[in-house]
């Protein structure tokens, strides 16, 4: 053995010492704070028995968490993610028990309720003494990287052997608008995207541009996200909707509708996506054709345990310590959600939607646990060296749902995510590869009430009573489609609900109505095809007046049988838009691009009889959401339809000077292109410079970094850096 190889075990041999001895001053600590937690016999010790009593139970705790707990994880994946994520703290517990019993004549005693605390205390401390070493380090931190790409390569997934040309990360914050972003820049509220944009307070030279698309009429990440990552959305009128061939109501976020609408653009475009090569999708509502899977919806209506979407939490909690950091967290933004709630509700702040019930426990989901996990899973990705990554963090979309897009209680999750921003930021210079970040968002969210607060009804009630159909007294509230519920559905092994609103009528003749953010759809189920204008009339003369003219609706999109696709407004409005009419009438209001958005979609075989545009008023931004949300994204409107793009200067620009990039498709053909050009050198990793000391936790899988998530600034969220991970089935 070489000089250099009796360094590093040397090294090696040394920081776990240091971790040991650190594990057993903290026990010693804690059993003499906590009166249920014993390190010696009844009748008393000498000092040196109960130190030796407590090395050897931080040492058996030590082995017994490196050893049993990722077999205890990998065998708990049938177990719910969320449920998972609480047994972290028994799990722990009990591991500690075992460990005591381990120790010289078992002296070693601790309260079920004590051996929780204890070890939960003494998994993030051990955790936080090895990086600190770790990361002082230099060498060590830096050859841990290398034995990372070095394994991927001689397993095949970098490809050619050589230098690697460099990777690009596409992360999408979901729902952050183009206003909402520059906002935050500006506020000082997002600072690593600041300094991207060169407008760091410090002062910084721009690093990446800023640009603005626009989306089809269904802006929504089903059909953003389609298009984004397959090339094609075509057939996608919405978030939810009913198709009249197979009588099913499609939703963009139930598992099998997801893989279906994945197979349906595979064939559409006859190429697999936009990870097909050396990709990975994380957190996502489709793959993208990549090979590594963690977290996309698409593939939770497969069986095979390869495939279950949830099979993603495993590498992540398979660290105790990350298990108890995330689990800590996740309590604490129950409990934040709470307070925020109780202090709308104290403040009588409109327009304000209900937040009771399991919302704050989806909030926490989609805030702590999918953010860590995916924000994980991407650092995995990146040390060892993947051509290309494309993650989806729904942190914002949730709460703006509820909250509001803009305010004080968004602002902290947008903060949050400028975290994970600059953590990946930082990982990047570690990679074996260089790394492209682009920054990207599928959609807005415009702000408003909903149709039911203002009205007292919903759109339903509206199209029963233009059928001459009997309404109920009292509005039902209309299921809200936000992203995450269904990644926690999935997580939990259980079906997407179906709200009162996507249930079969209770005659065939009775409309079906459905709600994807302001936009509605009302199809007819008894009639196969779809409903011309005239045959609407000749049926329910009252109900497209009633519709066009009330005060909450801006448009109709129907189907003349003469005339083509018609649009109604109030007072007899009619735009027929195969004739390119010179006065757009109800669309004028919507901006440019509303004629081709709608026009467009008019041509899908799945559009609804009747296609319904809440009311939107242009100075204020808002619309009238359907569903109960007071942010809310689905049509045309405000600021939901203008999503960004941010993009590294190295790469070409998205649109010529002057030009508009309009549409999911077209932003797919940008990404596509980037991901085929050479950009420069790579850059070695010996060049760059070693991660702060405080930035680097390390994990079973060798490498992880905190995701700050306190309001104080103190780490409490960790993301795991996933490794190992077996390739998985593609869709196509």
């Amino acid at each position: 053995m070489g000089r250099g190889r009796w360094r590093r075990a040397g090294s090696a041999l040394w920081r776990v010492v240091a971790v040991w001895a650190v594990s057993t001053l903290t026990m010693l600590v804690l059993a003499g704070i906590l009166p249920d937690f014993k390190l010696q016999s009844d009748n008393g010790d000498s000092a040196t028995r109960i130190a030796v009593t407590a090395a050897s139970g931080a040492g058996a705790f030590g082995l017994l968490s490196a050893l049993v707990w990722p077999l205890l994880v990998r065998a708990l994946l049938l177990v719910p993610a969320l449920v998972l994520g609480l047994l972290a703290f028994f799990l722990n517990g009990s591991l500690l028990l075992l460990a005591l019993h381990l120790t010289p004549e078992g002296r070693g005693e601790a309260g079920a309720e004590t051996a929780v605390v204890v070890a939960a205390v003494m998994s993030a401390v051990a955790s936080a003494a090895g990086g600190a070493l770790a990361v002082r380090d230099d060498d060590a931190y830096r050859r841990r990287l290398y034995r990372l790409a070095d394994r991927r390569r001689r397993r095949g997934t970098l490809g050619q052997p050589g230098p690697a040309a460099p990777g690009t990360v596409f992360i999408q914050l979901d729902g952050v608008g183009h206003d909402v972003l520059t906002a935050a820049v500006t506020k000082g509220v997002m600072p690593t995207v600041a300094r991207w944009l060169g407008q760091s307070p410090a002062g910084s030279v721009p690093t990446h541009r800023l640009t603005p698309w626009r989306t089809d009429w269904s802006s929504q990440t089903g059909a953003s996200q389609l298009g984004i990552l397959h090339g094609s959305n075509h057939d996608v009128p919405a978030f939810r909707w009913y198709e009249k061939d197979t009588g099913e109501v499609m939703v963009s976020n139930r598992p099998a509708s997801a893989v279906e609408l994945q197979r349906r653009a595979v064939r559409r475009t006859g190429d697999g996506g936009l990870l097909t090569v050396d990709g990975a999708s994380r957190g996502n509502l489709f793959s993208g054709g990549a090979e590594q899977l963690a977290l996309v919806l698409s593939m939770a209506a497969r069986r095979g345990r390869e495939n279950r979407s949830r099979a993603g939490y495993f590498a992540y909690f398979s660290d105790p310590a990350n298990a108890v950091r995330t689990a800590l967290s996740f309590v604490a933004e129950v409990f934040r959600e709470i307070g925020e709630s109780t202090r709308a509700r104290v403040e009588r702040r409109r327009p304000r939607v209900g937040r009771g019930g399991l919302y704050p426990f989806i909030r926490a989901f989609a805030t702590v646990v999918e953010r860590d996990v995916v924000v994980a899973a991407v650092i995995g990705d990146m040390l060892a060296g993947r051509s290309a990554v494309y993650a989806d963090l729904v942190a914002y979309d949730e709460v703006a749902h509820h909250s509001g897009p803009t305010g004080r209680d968004v602002e902290k999750v947008l903060r949050r995510l400028d975290r994970s921003l600059a953590l990946l930021s930082q990982v990047a210079e570690h990679a074996p590869r260089a790394y492209r970040i682009v920054l990207l968002s599928d959609h807005g969210q415009s702000p408003g009430e909903t149709f039911r607060a203002r009205y007292g009804l919903t759109l339903a009630d509206l199209v029963r009573a233009g059928c001459g159909l009997p309404v109920p007294r009292r509005a039902r509230r209309t299921h809200s489609g936000a992203e995450a519920r269904a990644a926690v559905r999935a997580a939990l092994r259980r079906p997407v609900e179906e709200g009162a609103d996507e249930r079969r009528p209770a005659r065939r003749a009775e409309p079906i109505v459905l709600a994807s953010g302001n936009l509605g759809l009302v199809s007819f189920p008894d009639v196969r095809h779809r409903m011309t204008r005239e045959e609407i009339d000749r049926r329910h003369p009252a109900l497209l007046p009633t519709l066009a003219d009330h005060p909450g609706i801006g448009f109709l999109l129907v189907r003349s049988a003469g005339r083509g696709p018609l649009v109604l407004g109030a007072r007899g409005a009619e735009v027929y838009l195969d004739e390119d009419p010179a006065d757009l009438g109800p669309l004028a209001d919507f901006g440019p691009g509303a004629l081709e958005a709608v026009r467009r979609t008019d041509g899908f075989p799945h559009t609804a009889d009747i296609m319904v545009n809440s009311w939107y008023d242009p100075q204020d931004g808002e619309v009238l959401a359907f569903e109960e949300q007071i942010g809310s994204h689905g049509g045309l409107g405000g600021a939901q339809s203008r999503p960004f793009l941010l993009s590294p200067l190295v790469l070409t620009a998205p649109v010529a000077d002057g030009g508009e990039l309009v549409g999911a498709e077209a932003v797919h053909r940008v990404l596509r292109r980037w991901l085929g050009e050479a950009v420069g050198p790579q850059i070695p990793v010996t060049d760059a410079a070693p991660l702060p000391a405080e930035a680097v936790v390390p994990l079973s899988a060798e490498a992880s970094v905190p995701v700050d998530d306190s309001p104080s600034g103190a780490s409490t969220g960790t993301a795991f850096a996933v490794v190992d991970r077996a390739p998985q089935d593609k869709t196509h």
